[in-house]
Formats: structure tokens, C-alpha cells, sequence
């Protein structure tokens, strides 16, 4: 809980919620997740699993994504779920007592994690949320293991089929464990021939300059630092893989 960033996966919904310990004031918060991620926490689910995440912390309470206008969430979803913590919390109560400065909401990090309206000001911790496509599995395996890990738990190994894919791959390979991560590209002798695994031609390439083994038993690895280069590699090779969601 010390670090200055926690990640926490919700599997269900291929959406991952970051914890930022980094005070900032809400629309620097808003501002941040928008440009790193998707947008502030929103919604039940999210909440909910944030504070059972992080009851026991020291950090007392961080931003949510809701503000007040007529109380709505920054990524614009109609949630009808509340969870004020009193009753004078609430939009026509508010309205009668404050003098308009708290117009943004936080969750306590207690048993109820309820949320509190505050100054927008005020410089708190925060949650992201982000919407999850690909995952980094930091455990060693060969590639035939790397795509059944894939398919049993998640989608299938990865494949990169243009710059874009390229581009967000590489940023999920700079935290892996080895120095080279596993991609769903193999090599059929028989065919002589490139594929992805989920059956695409590949189209968008960034091979290495050096990668003409002279092997049948071939997949690609790409390097998690450099250039993020694609090489060809022996299948019995351990590396971290990154696996899709979708």
C-alpha cells in the first residue's frame, strides 16, 4: 500500500482501476486519469472493490469521479447508484447549506467507504479507472505454455496486427520480468509461412535486423526495452507473454 501506485484488475469487466498516491486537486486528478487512463472511478462496482481494497490503508480518503452540478460522474455514465455518507450530503441539501465550494466527492477508506462532498481544492489521492484489452503475465513459460496460459484464463497470446497494437503491447512489455516477452506469431515449415494465432496475415511487421535462425521451431519474442524489436526465437525459450482480453 506504500507504493505510489496500485493496479487492480476487474477481470469481469476488462477494466483496471488505479490508485494514484499522488495528491492532487480534483480537476488535476480528472485531467490526469484522462491522459494515462480512461477517467475517474465511476460507478458501484468500481467503488466498492476500492474500498474493500484499501479499508485497512492509512491513506484516509481519495476522489471519485462525481461532481456536482446536479451530481453526475466525469465520464459522463448515468450510475443512479449513491452512497453518501449522511443525509446532508445529498444535492437539495447541499444546495441549502454550502456556499458552493464542495462540489466534488470523495470515498472514506472505512468499513462503508461512503462518500463525502469536499472542496474541489482540497489536493487528495485518487482513483483511475482504465479499459483493459491486453494483460502482462510476469510468469516464465515457453510459448506453447504461454498460448494454452492464454487461452484457459484470458483470449488467446497476443497479436499485433498494426502500429497502434504495436505501440500499446510495448507499453505493457516495459514492466515484464524477462528480457524478452512472448507475441502469438509463429513459424510453419511446412508452409513456410508466418501467422498469428488468432489466424490474421501479418500485414505490420518490426523484425529485428539479426533474426534468420535457420529453425523450424520458431515463435517471436519481442524485447521489453530498445526499440521493442521483434526477433525469432526457439518455442522451449522462457519468457513473460502478454495475453488479450478481447
Amino acid at each position: 500500500m506504500h507504493g505510489r501506485l496500485f493496479l487492480l484488475i476487474l477481470m469481469e469487466q476488462n477494466k483496471s482501476l488505479h490508485f494514484i498516491d499522488n495528491k492532487k486537486m480534483w480537476r488535476a486528478a480528472q485531467s490526469y486519469c484522462r491522459e494515462n487512463h480512461t477517467d475517474l472511478a465511476s460507478g458501484a462496482e468500481q467503488l466498492n472493490k476500492a474500498v474493500s481494497t484499501f479499508k485497512s490503508s492509512d491513506e484516509p480518503r481519495s476522489w471519485i469521479g462525481l461532481f456536482r452540478d446536479t451530481w453526475r460522474w466525469s465520464d459522463g455514465s448515468n450510475y443512479s447508484y449513491r452512497h453518501w455518507r449522511d443525509v446532508g450530503e445529498l444535492p437539495e441539501e447541499l444546495s441549502k447549506t454550502d456556499s458552493g465550494t464542495r462540489k466534488c466527492a470523495m470515498t472514506e477508506f472505512n468499513k462503508e467507504g461512503k462518500w463525502k462532498a469536499d472542496d474541489c481544492n482540497t489536493r487528495k489521492s485518487f482513483f483511475c479507472y482504465g479499459d483493459e484489452k491486453l494483460i502482462l503475465i510476469n510468469e516464465r513459460k515457453n510459448w506453447d505454455e504461454a498460448v494454452n496460459y492464454c487461452r484457459k484464463h484470458h483470449r488467446d497470446l497476443v497479436s499485433i496486427t498494426n502500429l497502434e497494437q504495436q505501440e500499446l503491447v510495448q507499453e505493457k512489455a516495459k514492466n515484464a520480468s524477462t528480457p524478452h516477452i512472448w507475441l502469438g506469431l509463429r513459424y510453419s515449415c511446412a508452409l513456410d509461412l508466418w501467422f498469428w494465432v488468432n489466424d490474421q496475415l501479418v500485414c505490420y511487421e518490426n523484425w529485428a535486423d539479426d533474426t534468420d535462425t535457420g529453425d523450424c521451431n520458431l515463435a517471436v519474442a519481442m524485447e521489453t526495452r530498445g526499440e521493442h524489436k521483434w526477433f525469432k526465437k526457439n518455442y522451449a525459450q522462457m519468457f513473460s507473454f502478454i495475453c488479450s482480453l478481447s
